[in-house]
C-alpha cells in the first residue's frame, strides 16, 4: 500500500524539518519564499495511520500561456531514500503533482554515492592523466546509492547527466566539498589543514584582519564585493534584491538560518561571505571578495571564522557546497577546489537530479528549450 501524499502547512513541514538532524537548506519552507518566481508548496506524506512520515518542497514554474507547470524538488524530497520499495513514496508524489497540473518532475535525491579525500583530489589535480574528478578512483563508495539508482530507473526516472565545461551540471551541483565536525575539535579540525591554509590564518590575524557578523544594512557592501567577484570569476550575478529576499525570508523563519561575515582591514571591507544552517548541516552558500590586500589572506579568516561560529552551533558537517570536478590546469575553477581541500575534507558525488516526464511532448520541448538558452 503506498502512503498518501496531500499538501501540509508550513508548520507542518517545519516541524518535521527541525525534529530531523540533517536536512537542505532548500527544502525549508522559507525556501520557496526566496523563489518569487516559483509557486511553492509544502508536500506532506502520510502512513496509514495518518502519521507524517516525509515531507518535501516542491517549486512549481509554470509554462508561458498554459496552466501546465515544472514541479521542482531541489535537493528533496525528505523520505526513506534507503526503502526498498520506494515507489510507495514517488508514485503517489507523482500522481499528486500530475493532478496539480504538473508537465514533468525534477527532483535531486540527497544521496551520496561516492567520497574523496582531501589527498587523493590532490593526487588528482596533480596527475595529468586525470581529466575530471569523476574518473578518478573514490577513497569509499555508498553501494546503496547504486541500487537507488538502478530502482529509479526502473520506475521511469531519467538522470540529469552533469554537463558544462566547468563540471557544473543545470540546477544544484552533483559535486560538492565537505568537512566533518561530528565529534571533533575545532583543533582537530585545524589540524587536517594543510600548512598553506594554518599560515594563511595565522597571517590575517597578523596582518589585523577581523571578521564579523553583519546585518540587512550590511548587504549592498557584500553585493559590491560579489559583482567584483563575478566579474572576474566569470559567472552572471544574482541581483541585489535576491539576497535581500534571502536574509528576511530565512531568518524570518530562524534567526540562524542565513549568516552574513565580512573581513575586515584597516576601514575596508576585503571579503564577505553568507552561512546557511539546518539543524546540524552547515553551508558556505556566497562568497565575496576584492583583488586588494589578497596578501592579508581575507578569504582564509572569513571561512575559520565561519567554521568556528558553526562548530559553536553543533554541526556536524560544514559544506563548501559546489566544486567543479575537472581536473583542467586551464580551468579558472580549478583554484576554488584546491583551496577547499586545503581544509583536509572530502570531495562528495550525490546522485544527482533526475526527471520524470508526465507529460512526454512537454517535457521534450522544455528539454529543447533549455538546451538553447
Amino acid at each position: 500500500m503506498s502512503y498518501h501524499v496531500k499538501a501540509i502547512t508550513r508548520e507542518e513541514h517545519l516541524a518535521f524539518v527541525t525534529a530531523r538532524p540533517s536536512v537542505s537548506h532548500m527544502q525549508v519552507p522559507s525556501w520557496g519564499d526566496v523563489k518569487p518566481d516559483w509557486r511553492a508548496e509544502s508536500l506532506g506524506w502520510f502512513d496509514g495511520g495518518g502519521g507524517l512520515v516525509g515531507v518535501g518542497l516542491v517549486l512549481l514554474r509554470p509554462l508561458p500561456k498554459l496552466k501546465r507547470y515544472l514541479a521542482y524538488l531541489p535537493e528533496g524530497p525528505v523520505i526513506d531514500w534507503a526503502a526498498a520499495d520506494l515507489e510507495r513514496w514517488l508514485e503517489p508524489m507523482l500522481a499528486y503533482l500530475k493532478r496539480r497540473g504538473a508537465f514533468s518532475v525534477k527532483m535531486g535525491p540527497p544521496v551520496v554515492t561516492r567520497r574523496w579525500s582531501a589527498e587523493a583530489v590532490k593526487a588528482a589535480i596533480a596527475d595529468p592523466q586525470a581529466g575530471r574528478l569523476r574518473d578518478v578512483a573514490a577513497t569509499a563508495h555508498e553501494p546503496q546509492a547504486l541500487d537507488i539508482a538502478d530502482r529509479l530507473r526502473r520506475l521511469g526516472w531519467q538522470q540529469t547527466e552533469p554537463g558544462g565545461e566547468d563540471g557544473f551540471a543545470a540546477g544544484q551541483p552533483r559535486y560538492v566539498f565537505q568537512v566533518s565536525f561530528a565529534g571533533r575539535t575545532l583543533e582537530e579540525i585545524q589540524r587536517d589543514f594543510n600548512q598553506q591554509w594554518r599560515r594563511n590564518i595565522k597571517k590575517a590575524e597578523k596582518a589585523g584582519v577581523t571578521v564579523v557578523q553583519g546585518g540587512y544594512e550590511d548587504l549592498p557592501v557584500f553585493y559590491d564585493l560579489y559583482a567584483e567577484t563575478a566579474e572576474r570569476d566569470r559567472f552572471i550575478p544574482r541581483p541585489l534584491a535576491y539576497f535581500q529576499r534571502m536574509w528576511t525570508v530565512l531568518r524570518a523563519e530562524d534567526e540562524n538560518r542565513m549568516r552574513l561575515y565580512l573581513a575586515q582591514h584597516e576601514g575596508g571591507i576585503l571579503a564577505a561571505a553568507t552561512m546557511l544552517t539546518v539543524g546540524e548541516h552547515v553551508w558556505y552558500s556566497y562568497g565575496a571578495s576584492t583583488s586588494r590586500k589578497r596578501e592579508v589572506q581575507p578569504n582564509n579568516a572569513i571561512q575559520w571564522r565561519m567554521m568556528c561560529d558553526a562548530h559553536e552551533l553543533g554541526a556536524g558537517v560544514y559544506d563548501f557546497r559546489g566544486i567543479t570536478d575537472t581536473l583542467d590546469e586551464g580551468n579558472h575553477l580549478l583554484g576554488l577546489l584546491r583551496f577547499k581541500a586545503g581544509t583536509g575534507g572530502q570531495a562528495v558525488e550525490y546522485l544527482g537530479e533526475w526527471d520524470y516526464p508526465l507529460n512526454k511532448v512537454l517535457h521534450k520541448a522544455l528539454d529543447v528549450y533549455m538546451s538553447r538558452r
